[in-house]
C-alpha cells in the first residue's frame, strides 16, 4: 500500500488556525479532519499520543499542543484521482518555523502511523499538510506573545 504525504509550507491556510476555549490562537495546533465519528476516549487517546509524539520528535513539551477532531461524517472528507474520489482524511499541522523537513517528515510519518492504528484509517488516504507560523502569530494569555522555535529548547527527548 502507498503513502501519501503532502507537506506544504504557507502563510496561513484558509481561516488560518483555529481558536481554543480561552479565544487565544494555540500553536502548535493539530487539526483531524475524518469521515466519521468516534467514541470520546479514543480521541482523548489519540490526542495525548499525537502530543506525546509531537513533543518528543519536534522537541518541546506536550503542554503546548491543542488537538481538535472535525468529524465530518461519511461523505465529509475525500481524496480525488484520476478514478473515482475515495474517502480520505486530512491533518493540518499549524507549527511555529524553524524545523528542517527531516523533522516535519519524521513527525508526520509518526502522526500518520498513529492515526492509522488507532481510527483505523488508510494510510494512502491520509495527508499531513503544515503551515508554518513566526512567533508574533501566537498569542497565549498570561504569556504573550510565542517565541521562535530554537534547537536549544528541545527537552533532551529523542
Amino acid at each position: 500500500m502507498s503513502r501519501r504525504l503532502a507537506v506544504g509550507v504557507g502563510k496561513g491556510r484558509q481561516g488560518g488556525p483555529d481558536f481554543n476555549a480561552e479565544g487565544d490562537r494555540t500553536i502548535p495546533y493539530l487539526q483531524l479532519d475524518v469521515p466519521n465519528h468516534y467514541p470520546v476516549e479514543v480521541k482523548r487517546g489519540l490526542a495525548r499520543r499525537l502530543g506525546d509524539n509531537y513533543a518528543r520528535i519536534m522537541q518541546t513539551t506536550p503542554d503546548l499542543v491543542t488537538v481538535a477532531f472535525r468529524e465530518l461524517g461519511e461523505g465529509g472528507v475525500w481524496c480525488c484521482s484520476a478514478g473515482e474520489p475515495e474517502p480520505a482524511a486530512l491533518l493540518s499541522c499549524d507549527i511555529r518555523r524553524g524545523r528542517p523537513p527531516e523533522q516535519r517528515a519524521e513527525l508526520a510519518q509518526a502522526l500518520i502511523d498513529a492515526c492509522v492504528e488507532t481510527l483505523g484509517l488508510r494510510s494512502d488516504r491520509l495527508a499531513v499538510e503544515f503551515t508554518q507560523h513566526t512567533s508574533d502569530e501566537m498569542y497565549r494569555p498570561g504569556r504573550g506573545w510565542g517565541t521562535e522555535w530554537a534547537p536549544d529548547e528541545a527537552t533532551g527527548a529523542t
